[in-house]
C-alpha cells in the first residue's frame, strides 16, 4: 500500500507542476535546459560511478550483451547526451503556435493552437540516456514527466534524476516537473498505469513483452515505442556498390537498436551477383546469416530460416535473407512480416522506388538509404522520445511537436447560436 501511495503522490506532484510549466516561457524552459547541460558536465564523474555499479550488477546477473551495451555510459556518450539537450534548446518551441485558422460566414475566427500534453509518463528499459532525452523533450514542450526506468539502470537513473532536479532548482521551477520511481519493484509499474487522473499519456520504450503488458493494463492512453523488424530490399536495377554499403551499414553499424536491419530481400535475377559479396562483407563483421532455400543454394554455411525468423527482431549480429521474385513479392513480405518501423529499397528505377514508398506500410520508408537514419537527431527533431508505429496521434520519431496536443481558439464579436 505504501508503494501505491508513493506512486500516487508523485503522479499528483507531476500534475501540479505541469500547470506551472504550461505557463512557462520559451526563455524559461531553455534556461532550464542550459542549467541541465552545466550540471551534466560538472557531474560526469558521479554519473560514471553510478553507471559502474549498474554494469557490475548487470555482469553478475548475466544480463545479455545487447542490454549491457545499451546500459553502458562513458564520457563520449554523456557528451552526446548534452549535445542532444543543446539541439533541443535550438529547436523552435511549438507551444502556443497557431497553425490553422479559418473565418466562418458568421464572423467567428477559429484557430488551432499547439498546447502541452500535460503530464507524460515514460516507462523504459536499459538505456539511461532516455532519462535525459525524454525529460528534456517533455520539459521543452511544456510537459512534466514521470519516469520509471529499468532495474538494471537504477543507480544511473537515480543520479540523472538528481541532476535534473538540481537544474530545476537552479531556475526556480517546481521539482515535481520531473518525478521518478526509485524502487525496482515491478508493482510500481502497475500502480503507475492506474494514474489516469494525473497522467495524460504513457510512452513505453522496451521489449514487446513490456509494451504488451502496458497496453493491456493501462487506464492511461498509451503511445508505444515499437520493435524494429526492419528490411532492406535490393531491386533488380540496384547499384551493387550502393546496395552493399547500405546493407552493411543498416545491419552492422549498431545492431542492438530498433532501426537496424534484420532482414535482407534480394530480387532473384541479381542475387547471384550481389549476394556472395554482401555475405562475405557481413561475415567479416561477425554476422550470422540465415536464409531461405534459394539463399542456401547460393551460399555456404547458412542457417536455414524458420517461419518465426521472418517475424523476429534479433537486435544482434544476425540477418535473415530471402530471395524474391520481384518488387511486389518484396512489398507483400514486408507488410506481412515486418514491424512497420523502417524499411528500405535500393534501386535505380524511379517507378519502383515510388511504388515502394507508396505501398510499404511503415513509419519510415527509404529509397537508397540506410534504415539507421530513423532517429530524432537525424530527422532534425533533436532528441526523440521514441519511435511510434501507431497511426493515431504520432507515427515515427516523436519529437517536440509530437509531445503537444491542440486546442481550438475561437474569437467572436457577440455571435450567438440561432
Amino acid at each position: 500500500m505504501m508503494l501505491y501511495d508513493d506512486v500516487v503522490k508523485k503522479a499528483r506532484s507531476a500534475k501540479a507542476a505541469s500547470r506551472i510549466l504550461y505557463k512557462s516561457s520559451t526563455r524559461n524552459k531553455n534556461e532550464l535546459l542550459e542549467a541541465l547541460i552545466r550540471r551534466l558536465r560538472s557531474e560526469t564523474s558521479a554519473i560514471l560511478a553510478a553507471n559502474k555499479k549498474d554494469l557490475f550488477n548487470a555482469k553478475a546477473s548475466g544480463l545479455s550483451k545487447v542490454l549491457t551495451e545499451r546500459l553502458s555510459l562513458n564520457e563520449k556518450r554523456i557528451e552526446q547526451i548534452t549535445r542532444g539537450v543543446r539541439d533541443i534548446i535550438r529547436l523552435p518551441d511549438p507551444v502556443g503556435k497557431v497553425f490553422e485558422k479559418a473565418k466562418r460566414p458568421n464572423g467567428l475566427l477559429i484557430e488551432k493552437m499547439r498546447v502541452p500534453l500535460g503530464t507524460v509518463g515514460i516507462i523504459y528499459e536499459s538505456r539511461p540516456n532516455v532519462t535525459i532525452d525524454a525529460a528534456s523533450l517533455c520539459l521543452k514542450a511544456g510537459n512534466s514527466v514521470f519516469l520509471r526506468g529499468g532495474s538494471e539502470a537504477i543507480h544511473t537513473n537515480r543520479k540523472l534524476v538528481d541532476i535534473l532536479k538540481l537544474a530545476l532548482r537552479d531556475v526556480g521551477l517546481p521539482l515535481g516537473c520531473v518525478e521518478f520511481i526509485t524502487t525496482t519493484d515491478r508493482k510500481a509499474v502497475t500502480a503507475m498505469l492506474k494514474q489516469e487522473r494525473s497522467l495524460d499519456v504513457i510512452i513505453p520504450r522496451g521489449s514487446q513483452k513490456l509494451i504488451s503488458f502496458i497496453r493491456k493494463h493501462s487506464s492511461v492512453p498509451v503511445i508505444a515505442h515499437g520493435e524494429g523488424n526492419c528490411h532492406v530490399y535490393i531491386d533488380r536495377s540496384a547499384d551493387l556498390t550502393m546496395a552493399e554499403e547500405v546493407v552493411f551499414n543498416a545491419k552492422v553499424q549498431r545492431p542492438s537498436v530498433c532501426n537496424a536491419a534484420e532482414k535482407l530481400l534480394i530480387q532473384k535475377d541479381i542475387a547471384p551477383r550481389i549476394l556472395p559479396r554482401i555475405a562475405d562483407r557481413l561475415r567479416s563483421a561477425g554476422v550470422e546469416i540465415r536464409g531461405d532455400r534459394k539463399t542456401i543454394l547460393l551460399l555456404k554455411a547458412v542457417v536455414p530460416t524458420k517461419e518465426n525468423d521472418w517475424y523476429t527482431e534479433y537486435l544482434d549480429l544476425i540477418i535473415a535473407i530471402k530471395i524474391v521474385k520481384d518488387l511486389g513479392e518484396a512489398i507483400d513480405h514486408i507488410n506481412k512480416y515486418g514491424s512497420h518501423h523502417s524499411d528500405a529499397i535500393v534501386t535505380e528505377n524511379k517507378e519502383h522506388g515510388e511504388r515502394f514508398l507508396r505501398e510499404v506500410d511503415s513509419a519510415a520508408v527509404y529509397v537508397n538509404a540506410s534504415t539507421r537514419f530513423t532517429d530524432g537527431f537525424e530527422f532534425g527533431m533533436g532528441a526523440e522520445i521514441g519511435i511510434s508505429k501507431q497511426k493515431l496521434h504520432a507515427r515515427g520519431p516523436m519529437g517536440l511537436v509530437e509531445l503537444t496536443s491542440t486546442k481550438f481558439i475561437v474569437h467572436g464579436r457577440g455571435q450567438i447560436k440561432t
